[in-house]
Formats: C-alpha cells, structure tokens, sequence
C-alpha cells in the first residue's frame, strides 16, 4: 500500500466499527461484547476453531444479525453509519461462503454466476438485462481469475476450487472495496489449495482488501498482516500477524501443543 493510500485509509471512516456487540440467538451467545474495527482495504484474517462466532460476527457485518442488547455503549457501524442497507454493502464488500457454494451447484454456467452477481440472483432470469459493459466487466474477472476457459462449463461439471473462483468472480462484479471469504478452502485438495492461495494473493495485490475467515493457519496469505483470534463467540487476541502467531498464542486458542513455524510468509502449525 502506498503512503497515499494509507493515509486516506486512516482518514475516512472505518469499514467496520464494532463496540460491545453481542449476539444471542434461540438462548446462545453467538457474539459476546465484541469489539473490532476494519478498515476499508486493510489484509485481515479471523482465525478459529469450529463455533468461534467467525461467521457470526461476518453475518453481523452483513447485517443479518443485530447487537441483541443495544445502549450507550453498543457501537455497530458500517463506514461510520448505524443503518445501511444492501446496495451500500455490495458496493464494498463482496460476500463467499461456503454456504454460497451450495446453493450454486446447478446446472448454470460459470459465466452466468459471475453476471448473477450484477442482480444478486442465483443465475440469470428473462427479466435481467445484461448490458455489454457488464458482459465485459465479467470477461475482465474471468481472466482475472484464470477460469475463462471453464466460463460455459455448468458449476456441476467443475472442481471445488474452481467453483470457488467463479463465486469470487460474482462477488468482485460490482468491484468492491474488500472481500469477505468464509472457509474458502473446505473441500479443497492440495492442487486446489494452491491455486487459491496465488488467486487470492493476486486479489490482495490488486489493491482489494481482504476478510479471510479461517480455522487453518496456512490459508493466511503472506499479504494478510493483521491476525483476529476468535473462540467463544469472543476476540481473544488481536494484533499483527508475527506478534498473534506464536506457539502460546495458536495453542492456546485451540487448546492443543503446537509449534508455529513461519516459510516463505506462510504460518504453520506442528506438533499437535
């Protein structure tokens, strides 16, 4: 990031501004008094096991869950507002889940997932119009992301990974200034994982930011320098990247002996 760049970062209103946030849902603590700020384009990884409230806190972001005991000291802001609604949040923030993924795998082609994203549709509808410079803003993903030559194959014919890229493309449509992935590397074998990791750290690169929500330690890209730890619907730690990832930190969290080694920006976790 440039200078300039990250002084216009620090001056404009946080992405995300959560103070004491809580979220109870049917009787359970999915949130618990979280307090975390993002800035817009900032590299940051939630990292934690299982039922942390990782997913919790991005459906607070996408305002699918409220703060369950609003007051004073209840901050929940987006880009320094306290409401917004879904055209503002596309317009920022590009949204994968795995969730995402089930739902589309159908017999639609990549290509029309990635312009479904221009509708936020699942697929595309007679009452769609799909104008040339959409047609060109998907080709431009479509490379982007090393997939154009998979673009007329249907989402049941391809690989997990390459499923995953063509929802990354449908996210990125309207060019947003960050990107939430919420367990991008479930299912994915070794050739896979490897090739969203070079995905992903060309999208870092790009200038986009970055929201990787994780239970696994190697899917933090070199390009992620801020690291979230998360268990029990809390914020446990938070800090950079070298300061989080230690042995105490990393074991402690999921409660097990580990060694952290770091290779070639990447973190590992042995000895568990």
């Amino acid at each position: 990031m440039t200078e300039g760049n990250a002084d216009a970062q620090q001056s404009s209103p946080p992405l995300v501004e959560f103070q004491n946030v809580s979220v109870v849902r049917d009787g359970r603590t999915l949130l618990d008094a979280v307090s975390l700020t993002i800035r817009e384009g900032e590299h940051i990884a939630l990292l934690g096991p299982n039922g942390a409230g990782k997913s919790s806190l991005i459906r607070a972001i996408t305002r699918e869950y409220y703060p369950s005991s609003p007051g004073p000291d209840v901050v929940f802001r987006f880009r320094g507002l306290d409401t917004w609604d879904a055209f503002d949040l596309r317009s920022h923030l590009g949204v994968v889940s795995g969730d995402l993924q089930h739902v589309f795998t159908r017999g639609i082609s990549g290509r029309e997932v990635v312009l479904s994203g221009f509708f936020s549709s699942v697929g595309l509808f007679l009452s769609h119009e799909v104008t040339p410079g959409m047609e060109q803003r998907a080709d431009e993903i479509l490379e982007f992301l090393e997939v154009a030559h998979l673009a007329d194959r249907p989402m049941t014919e391809i690989s997990s990974g390459e499923a995953r890229r063509f929802l990354i493309g449908r996210a990125l449509v309207h060019d947003p200034g960050t990107l939430v992935l919420d367990e991008p590397t479930n299912s994915l074998d070794l050739h896979a994982l490897h090739t969203f990791r070079r995905t992903l750290r060309k999208i870092a690169r790009s200038g986009t930011g970055v929201i990787l929500v994780t239970h696994n330690l190697h899917d933090i890209i070199p390009e992620i320098s801020r690291v979230v730890l998360m268990r029990d619907g809390a914020v446990r730690m938070d800090g950079p990247k070298a300061e989080v990832l230690t042995d105490e930190a990393v074991g402690g969290l999921f409660r097990v002996p580990v060694r952290v080694r770091e290779e070639d920006g990447y973190y590992y976790a042995t000895g568990y």
